[in-house]
């Protein structure tokens, strides 16, 4: 019952327009054209006021490419990573002694004796400058849409819980074979990209993304030697994350709503970081 009364809302604006969606501050149903994302999820344009002027409506949940602090810096990381790579041994190069990649690169039987470290760091190495390169694209992408929409705290746990999901789903499928790079994460943040979206009524967003995600699990299973796993992986961790945000934005409003959404996600990190370990280890 209480499912098909909140199915009928109606935008107290706009009161032809059916909603799921509510102001995180005072509770009124709201349409995507009256949204307005926040740190502590949507508010409707008079909240919104009492607190900071933001883009409002779609434009709440597309590129702004001045709010998005952490995608820059994960950008910076992964350069700077892929620079030491070079210094010591040249990326790519899977056989070097002493590189980066045979150092902290992603392998089952390495985590197994004590390498923890590898489930995350595996994420941040690149086997070339083509692979660093078109990761890095789709991570501004994504992460000049994201970001904006349900801020930075949100933003890394869902990269985050997509990062180590894939390498999770790395292990389960090749555990013997050293993997690299942040496509899991990718794979996840455009996984997030499609839930929010679709989760906030802005549907060619979620369209767009969807699409892209389909060509790239085409590209994924057709083309040798890339991570089936770590992409599958990813993807299903950032869809999961995301979902959880979507979730509690609609049914809980304020700080507790973002609290809880926060905590939600930490657990899902220490949980595929734990089955990432038991994986290895088996």
């Amino acid at each position: 019952m209480e499912a098909t009364q909140t199915q009928r809302q109606t935008c107290y604006r706009h009161p032809n327009r059916e909603t799921g969606v509510s102001c995180s501050n005072c509770g009124r149903p709201i349409c995507p054209e009256c949204m307005t994302s926040t740190p502590v999820g949507m508010r409707c344009p008079e909240c919104a006021r009492q607190t900071t002027k933001v883009r409002v409506g779609q434009g709440a949940f597309s590129p702004s490419y001045g709010k998005m602090p952490a995608t820059i810096a994960l950008i910076a990381i992964n350069v700077i990573v892929f620079l030491a790579e070079l210094a010591a041994g040249g990326a790519g190069q899977f056989s070097a002694g002493g590189s980066l990649i045979q150092d902290a690169g992603l392998r089952g039987p390495e985590i197994a004796a004590g390498d923890w470290w590898r489930v995350i760091t595996g994420g941040f190495l690149h086997a070339g400058f083509l692979h660093l390169l078109l990761n890095m694209y789709v991570l501004y992408v994504a992460g000049s849409i994201l970001e904006p929409g349900i801020g930075t705290p949100r933003f890394l746990g869902i990269y985050f819980v997509s990062l180590i999901a894939g390498s999770l789903g790395a292990l389960i499928v090749d555990p013997n074979t050293v993997t690299v790079g942040a496509s899991g994460a990718i794979f996840g943040l455009m996984a997030a990209v499609i839930v929010v979206a679709r989760g906030r009524g802005v549907e060619q967003v979620a369209s767009q993304f969807g699409l892209f995600v389909i060509l790239n699990l085409v590209l994924t299973f057709s083309i040798p030697g890339i991570s089936v796993g770590g992409h599958v992986g990813g993807l299903i961790g950032g869809a999961v994350a995301a979902a959880l945000v979507i979730l509690v934005e609609r049914r809980m409003s304020g700080r507790p709503g973002f609290t809880l959404e926060l905590v939600g996600i930490v657990l899902m990190i220490a949980a595929t970081f734990a089955g990432a370990l038991a994986v290895a280890s088996g």
